[in-house]
């Protein structure tokens, strides 16, 4: 019979904060597969697990897994663990799970910390729709697409930063998205965590002055739904029936399904948007 894979969530900063059914785990399965051995030894040494550890991160994640896959199968159960967190989670695990899916191997979620949910708790901000986006692309092509993206964005965005990049992508995130609230969380779980509810201007102005330190989850607003329609109905009337039918197909949705979005925009039957094409006029 095949193993199991255990995906263990693992502190974001107090080494309290770990579940009894992740260390029994950590102390029962054959191995541990870790993002950095040197990192995850210290967590191991806190609590006297001795389970023999390999490296599994991002620059070795596809090779690694075959080889991690053949352990499973052979009969061995593996536990999964990041530097920090949950695994899987803008994490190289997720390559790990798809793998381990294909061949039919067992994979089960230990749950715990998260760095993105523990900031969004924090946060003061609506909690109930959300959108991660974990770090943004460094590629300026993708990077400005995943922006234009979340423009419009009406739920709570998650984000990560690391501090030497933190100026930069608020002053990018403020001239796509405009101004809006944040909470800026750092040191996670630490003494001297804290989460600071301010706004891309004043944040901007106070780290322009004093160097951001530690990881950050930046935690924004999301736009208003209502400020939002009334934006978006004003560009649908500034577009003919044909432009705004193109608009939707030009974004890989079916001539029907544009056409039926068009019509909801205006408020109007998708027969009206087709017999206004058919005939070339506007409604």
């Amino acid at each position: 019979m095949s193993g199991i894979l255990y995906l263990c969530a693992t502190p974001i900063g107090n080494l309290e904060d770990i579940t009894l059914r992740v260390l029994r785990i950590l102390k029962e399965v054959d191995l541990i597969a870790a993002e950095d051995t040197r990192h995850s030894i210290k967590l191991l040494n806190h609590y006297a697990i001795k389970t023999p550890m390999t490296s599994y991160h991002e620059h070795n994640k596809i090779e690694k897994a075959h080889y991690l896959v053949d352990q499973l199968l052979s009969g061995k159960s593996i536990a999964l663990v990041t530097d920090a967190g949950t695994p899987a989670i803008s994490d190289p695990g997720e390559e790990l799970v798809r793998q381990c899916y294909e061949a039919g191997i067992e994979v089960t979620s230990l749950p715990g910390p998260a760095a993105c949910i523990t900031a969004l708790t924090l946060s003061g901000l609506s909690a109930r729709r959300f959108a991660f986006e974990a770090f943004l692309p460094s590629d300026k092509k993708d990077r400005h697409q995943i922006l234009q993206e979340l423009k419009n964005e009406t739920r709570t965005i998650l984000l990560y930063e690391a501090p030497h990049h933190l100026i930069r992508t608020m002053e990018e995130l403020k001239d796509v998205l405009g101004e809006r609230r944040i909470t800026l969380c750092r040191e996670l779980t630490k003494k001297y965590e804290e989460a600071w509810q301010t706004t891309f201007t004043e944040a901007l102005s106070c780290y322009k002055k004093e160097e951001p330190r530690g990881e950050y989850v930046l935690v924004i607003e999301g736009r208003n739904r209502e400020e939002l329609q009334k934006e978006q109905q004003q560009n649908w009337q500034k577009m003919s029936i044909a432009e705004h039918v193109d608009f939707y197909q030009e974004q890989g949705w079916e001539h029907k399904e544009a056409m039926k979005l068009a019509a909801k925009d205006r408020g109007v039957t998708k027969r009206e948007i087709y017999q206004a094409l058919l005939n070339k006029r506007e409604l």
